[in-house]
């Protein structure tokens, strides 16, 4: 199964795709869509959906993951995310994929064993993981972390529910 993970922002929309095969995971790319902060939103917002329009296009996932919003106390920043993660969703349902949302708190929980784990934390335990030879920028290895936190789980739902059936046969 082939995972596309988004970080989402206004400013930097990270992404990373991740393969598993039986029980290893394999990076197949990552990378990040960058918006100017002057630009209107509508502008920015487009560019958000053209490029995961083509992250998708380029890299095939079978399936999309995206980070559940966080509500801090700023409340036009939550709103400004709600914008870029609202466009990201858009494109993986124009494409016809599924859409899988997790918390910051379990991805981090899936990739680093701890739910508060730092974004450095993060980074390296991708580049462990995927064995990169150099981490990936925070906003790209958040969007990896979160496509496998969804492998992660797929594979032991997979597991739980094999293991059902051959008690029930």
């Amino acid at each position: 199964m082939r995972v596309l993970g988004i970080d989402p922002g206004t400013t930097v929309t990270g992404w990373g795709v991740v393969e598993s095969i039986g029980s290893r995971f394999r990076h197949i790319a990552h990378g990040c869509i960058r918006t100017s902060p002057e630009s209107p939103m509508p502008e920015r917002l487009g560019r958000i959906f053209a490029g995961v329009s083509a992250v998708i296009r380029d890299h095939q996932p079978e399936a999309v993951t995206v980070e559940e919003i966080f509500v801090s106390a700023n409340v036009q920043s939550a709103l400004k995310l709600g914008h870029a993660r609202g466009v990201a969703i858009v494109a993986a349902d124009a494409a016809g994929l599924p859409v899988f949302e997790y918390t910051a708190l379990q991805i981090k929980q899936a990739v680093v064993g701890f739910g508060r784990a730092e974004k450095q934390q993060v980074q390296a335990m991708i580049r462990m993981l995927l064995t990169l030879e150099s981490a990936p920028p925070q906003d790209a290895a958040d969007a990896l972390a979160g496509a496998l936190c969804h492998l992660q789980r797929s594979t032991s739902i997979a597991a739980r529910v094999a293991a059902a059936e051959g008690k029930t046969k």
